[in-house]
């Protein structure tokens, strides 16, 4: 049976969560495999809203395996809270539907506090992060200082991890005036949450495999989007990890050859949040109006999204360094109305034509779009659960961004309820 990763084909936001919650019914065993408590995805199911950060997005569906890979930075803290904030809305969490990779890296409030003491001595060159030590404890990680889950068994171990991790951390924030954390500190506060965290770690990679043998579906669930990849991106205003498909196969701990399909989770429009290039970003009334009608506020910091016309250059470049098979169309609803709908199609950069954005910063932020005037529609799409519920100027346009972005439609997403959802290509399927 096929195996789906879904990935954001832009700057995130792109409305993963419900695409997410809809394959799932679908699939057997739903996985996050990076990013960290900076993602947020907003699930609307039946009236209920559910505001996930860390949670795959399966864990609202009952019978489903959800599995925090190891790919993930995890705030045990955040998690926690998290947890309970679920639970409290009906849904059961155990050790039998959760499972955290045992070798996940960890975020301590150290992290978060570097994270925040950097940000404000870069003024305004700053990346714009949230502030919640996910590149801190990406850094750490790579740097071989992280404290793992595994590592809260063992607490001569952990002890030894927290010292190595801590001097680097307060060099840092002394070098910068802030306060110092110490390890008896550190080891109290991981003392106190250990024992509702570790339940749940697990071989995950072991898991995936079993489910792989036993031909369930794995649904592969991404944070952020292309253009915020660490590699691939809006450099360096991007994230800390990889979010490219590709990312699935070493963040779960499964073989390449277990992706199947990759789905892309596009909106209708463009968004932003924080600092860093963006070429189609409109400071009129229409993008005041994107923002309003399309609630543009960050699930998990509240911050107002810079909104745009559709990028079909950088959504072509996504489809093309992720190889993604096919797209979700998300938020179509919102573009209802609009006589006129326009696409950007290039990008011109001191008069020179270009069909990509460039990797050189400098180039990036001169980018002018070029833009094809595309006919709107009066009629509302909102809640539209089939291709005979569209309007054919709507249609029109679909079909249009097909083209530019050399990648098909899969999924139609009309609004934030789960049903609302045409299913054009089935990724399962494939």
């Amino acid at each position: 049976m096929a195996n789906v990763v879904v990935v954001g084909s832009q700057w995130g936001d792109e409305g993963k969560g419900k695409i997410v919650d809809w394959l799932s019914e679908r699939a057997d065993v739903v996985v996050r495999f990076q990013g960290g408590h900076n993602a947020g995805h907003t699930l609307v199911i039946g009236g209920t809203t559910y505001k996930l950060s860390l949670l795959p997005s399966g864990v609202v569906r009952p019978g489903k395996l959800s599995i925090i890979g190891n790919g993930v930075v995890v705030d045990p803290w955040a998690l926690v809270e998290e947890l309970e904030r679920v639970r409290a809305l009906g849904v059961d969490l155990t050790p039998e539907n959760l499972r955290i990779a045992e070798n996940a890296a960890l975020i301590l409030p150290s992290h978060g506090a570097v994270d925040r003491a950097r940000e404000a001595a870069s003024g305004g060159s700053a990346i714009g992060t949230t502030g919640r030590g996910i590149g801190p404890a990406y850094e750490d990680k790579v740097g071989r200082r992280a404290v793992r889950l595994c590592d809260l068994a063992d607490e001569a171990a952990l002890r030894e991890r927290l010292d190595a991790l801590l001097l680097h951390h307060n060099a840092i924030l002394r070098g910068l005036g802030e306060a110092e954390y110490g390890t008896e500190e550190a080891m109290t506060q991981l003392r106190e949450v250990a024992p509702k965290i570790l339940p749940f770690a697990d071989r995950t990679w072991q898991c995936l495999y079993d489910a792989r043998k036993a031909g369930r579906r794995i649904l592969f669930e991404g944070a952020q989007g292309a253009m915020l990849d660490v590699d691939h991106g809006t450099y360096p205003f991007v994230t800390s990890s990889n979010t490219l498909a590709g990312q699935a196969s070493a963040g779960a701990g499964v073989g390449v050859g277990a992706i199947d399909y990759v789905l892309g989770i596009t909106k209708a429009y463009t968004t932003r949040v924080g600092a860093g290039p963006f070429p189609t970003e409109l400071h009129d009334e229409t993008g005041r109006l994107l923002g309003e009608r399309g609630h543009e506020f960050g699930t998990v910091t509240g911050r107002r999204r810079r909104c745009g016309w559709f990028d079909a250059v950088l959504v072509r470049q996504a489809v093309r360094i992720g190889q993604i098979d096919g797209i979700a169309f998300t938020k179509l609803d919102v573009l209802d109305g609009m006589p006129e709908l326009k696409v950007c199609v290039g990008y011109k950069i001191d008069g020179r034509a270009y069909d990509h954005l460039p990797a050189l910063p400098s180039l990036q932020i001169r980018a002018e779009p070029v833009y094809e005037v595309l006919e709107g529609w009066s009629e509302s799409t909102r809640g539209a659960q089939s291709w005979a519920d569209l309007p054919a100027t709507t249609i029109k346009y679909i079909r249009r961004v097909e083209e530019l972005i050399e990648a098909p439609v899969a999924l139609l997403s009309t609004s934030p309820e789960r049903d609302d959802t045409i299913l054009v290509r089935d990724p399962f399927a494939d």
